[in-house]
């Protein structure tokens, strides 16, 4: 097992990013006064969702990727699959203060929604195809038989 210092070196990165999201929120809230919700600010609002969806997709992926790190995957495929991490979560933010419906507001936020779905949707899979299908089913079917022996136990105690 090797420590996960590609994803490390991204999530560092990423974490810039959380934080100026973060730190926009802030401002804007103080800008206009609002210590909870948005309070009908529409560019507040928009930064409450770029700050909550990096935050609703990065970790999980993120831990996903350090996962295929530490299992052996080749380095080029950690950087390809951070990368375009990266580039959702640059383009997402960006989505959010265009106009709906403009080319630019489509292009970031769209792609930037559709990258980190296929990275989530990428990265639950080749985890998946990694696994060990036949220890899996061991592994259920042993417990299985020792939670059936425990309720047998059970039952025997409670007739006595």
């Amino acid at each position: 097992m090797q420590v996960p210092t590609i994803t490390a070196n991204y999530l560092a990165i990423l974490a810039l990013i959380y934080a100026a999201l973060a730190l926009q929120v802030i401002r804007l809230r103080r800008n206009s006064k609002t210590a909870f919700d948005d309070g009908g600010n529409d560019d507040l609002r928009s930064a409450i969702r770029a700050h909550g969806n990096f935050m609703e997709y990065v970790p999980i992926i993120a831990l996903m990727m350090a996962l295929l790190e530490m299992s052996g995957a080749s380095a080029l495929r950690i950087h390809v699959l951070m990368g375009l991490l990266l580039l959702s979560r640059l383009l997402h933010p960006i989505g959010m203060y265009a106009t709906p419906g403009s080319l630019r507001f489509l292009v970031c936020r769209g792609g930037g929604i559709a990258l980190s779905i296929g990275l989530l949707i990428a990265s639950a899979l080749t985890i998946l195809s990694r696994l060990n299908w036949t220890a899996v089913v061991d592994d259920i079917s042993d417990q299985a038989v020792a939670a059936v022996e425990f309720l047998q136990v059970i039952h025997v105690i409670l007739t006595l």
